[in-house]
């Protein structure tokens, strides 16, 4: 599964020039028994099997950095829900370890005495963690210096704003009757910056309220403090001049 659809693009040619590293621990390597076995049955009763502490114990011991460093996650559907934000922060740490569960989970206690973070790709179950390890490696490494050839694109993204992305156009300008909306003709740079502000924030308004509550607050907040910027640059002014204040 690793490097997987790593190994392709941007990530695939950041990997292969050393901008990022991957490492594979099998879990299975550190099994203590003739069939290799992982998990064993819930203590309870129910459903499935549950990973066994001893053995993702020894797998997490030879994955951890001699020096501490790093975050450990396990990916799980209880967990943080992953965003831009937790992206950014893991793109800042020298390193991450990340658990990929599968049959009902892993037992608590290992999860504790390794102080492991939980993380969520979202609300769905997945048959393992594989797959939401590939979503998190691949949003992580994208911001990493020198991946991405064009770092502005980056700023520009969804949710970079606390807003979805604004709509994209190309050629040809006429396409099956549909026309490119005529400011992104213009060539001017100030209106083709507020047309796309202004798509951004009505997709967002129309389609996730759970994003455009949050971004209404933190716009009105910096309106009602630009005014007292310009007050105390003002009041700087006068002082500066000799001029008497209030």
């Amino acid at each position: 599964m690793f490097p997987g659809p790593l190994g392709f693009s941007l990530a695939g040619k950041a990997l292969e020039s050393g901008l990022w590293t991957l490492e594979t621990v099998d879990i299975r390597s550190y099994a203590r028994d003739k069939h290799r076995s992982v998990d064993d049955a819930p203590f309870g009763g129910g459903p499935g099997m549950v990973m066994r502490p001893d053995v993702l114990d020894a797998a997490l011991a030879a994955a951890a950095d001699p020096m501490g460093r790093g975050r450990v996650i396990y990916l799980s559907p209880r967990g943080r829900l992953l965003n831009q934000e937790l992206v950014r922060e893991l793109a800042a740490e020298p390193r991450v370890v990340l658990l990929c569960g599968r049959f009902e989970g892993v037992d608590e206690r290992v999860l504790d005495k390794h102080a492991v973070e939980e993380v969520s790709v979202g609300d769905y179950v997945l048959s393992g963690g594989e797959p939401a390890a590939l979503v998190l490696i691949d949003a992580v490494v994208r911001l990493l210096p020198g991946v991405m050839g064009n770092v502005e694109t980056a700023g520009e993204e969804s949710f970079e704003r606390g807003l979805l992305e604004y709509p994209h156009y190309t050629r040809p300008a006429l396409w099956e009757g549909r026309a490119v909306p005529e400011v992104l003709l213009s060539g001017h740079h100030e209106k083709v910056a507020a047309w796309r502000l202004a798509e951004a924030e009505r997709i967002t308004r129309d389609r996730r309220p759970d994003l455009w509550a949050p971004y209404l607050e933190r716009r009105e907040a910096e309106e009602r403090a630009r005014p007292r910027k310009r007050r105390r640059h003002a009041g700087d002014s006068a002082r500066r001049d000799g001029a008497p204040t209030e």
